[in-house]
Formats: structure tokens, C-alpha cells, sequence
């Protein structure tokens, strides 16, 4: 059995229109978001083993956000990938329980084509920015993944942990 964290990079800012893409940081929110997000996971069984990273300044950001345990694997080939890529990177993952962080809209497709069945949350179609899909596989190895074959354990995103009054 294996299982997928599969993150959005949460919440990021334009307040510098100088800086190049790959450097924009975490906004407020997304720093909110991150902490959140990983207060839950803390919370939960879902602890990964390996960490599969873009190399984007709020991908790293989020994870850092996160306050996790372990160091990720930044990949280059993460940054705004589209599922063929996330597909080759994780099936040569060797973690239990992987979590991947990276982009959208090539997280939003790769999460759709992984899972049998999508979650009834009304957000999971545009996996907003934090969104975080936690999926069980009935195999042995990465290297057997088959599109489709995901049953979905966990979707939530930012919105659902924090207070909006706050």
C-alpha cells in the first residue's frame, strides 16, 4: 500500500512585479495557510517519508511552512510540470507515504487522472492554491502506478482549517 500527498504551494504574492516567477514568496495568507496545513497533517497518520519538492521559491516556502520533519527532494522538472512529469517523478519515489509539491494547473490534472473517484468538494476541480489531496494505492511499488487507480482518503484546502474571521 501506498500513499500521496499531492500540495498545491499555497498562497503566493506579485509584490514585486521586478522578481521572476520561480522567486515569488508566500503572502500573508499562504503563510497562514502552510502553517495550518501542517498543524492538520500533524494531526492526522499522514506523515510522508519522502518529499518531492519544485524548486520554486513558494513551493519551498510552503514546505518550510508546513514544519514537517525531513529534508524535500527539490526537482527541477517539478516546476510547473504537467502530469506526465509528476507521474515519471513519482514513480521512482521509494517513500510509503510521498508527498509532492508543485503547481498548478499540472497538479490539478494530475490529481484528477489518479484518482478513481473524485472528492465531493466543490474546490477539488481547480485545486486552488493549498489545495491537498491525500490518496491510497493498492501497490507495492511507485513504479506500478496506473492513472485512475487512487482512492481518495483526504481533500481540503486553507479554507477549511482557518477561521475567515480571523
Amino acid at each position: 500500500m501506498k500513499r500521496l500527498i499531492l500540495l498545491r504551494h499555497a498562497k503566493s504574492g506579485w509584490v514585486n512585479p521586478e522578481l521572476n516567477d520561480m522567486d515569488r514568496p508566500l503572502n500573508k495568507r499562504g503563510k497562514r495557510g502552510a502553517k495550518a496545513l501542517g498543524k492538520w497533517l500533524r494531526g492526522t497518520e499522514y506523515h510522508p517519508d519522502q518529499i518531492l519538492c519544485s524548486t520554486a521559491r513558494r513551493t519551498r516556502e510552503t514546505w518550510e511552512g508546513l514544519g514537517l520533519e525531513g529534508e524535500p527532494e527539490l526537482l527541477d522538472e517539478l516546476y510547473h510540470a504537467g502530469p506526465d512529469a509528476m507521474l515519471t517523478a513519482l514513480k521512482a519515489a521509494k517513500g510509503a507515504t510521498v508527498m509532492m509539491i508543485g503547481h498548478n494547473p499540472g497538479i490539478a490534472m494530475f490529481a484528477h487522472e489518479l484518482i478513481e473517484t473524485p472528492p465531493e468538494h466543490n474546490r477539488f476541480g481547480d485545486f486552488p492554491t493549498g489545495a491537498t489531496l491525500v490518496a491510497r494505492f493498492d501497490i507495492k511499488k511507485w513504479s506500478k502506478l496506473e492513472p485512475h487507480k487512487g482512492e481518495v482518503l483526504e481533500f481540503l484546502t486553507p479554507h477549511d482549517l482557518i477561521d475567515q474571521t480571523d
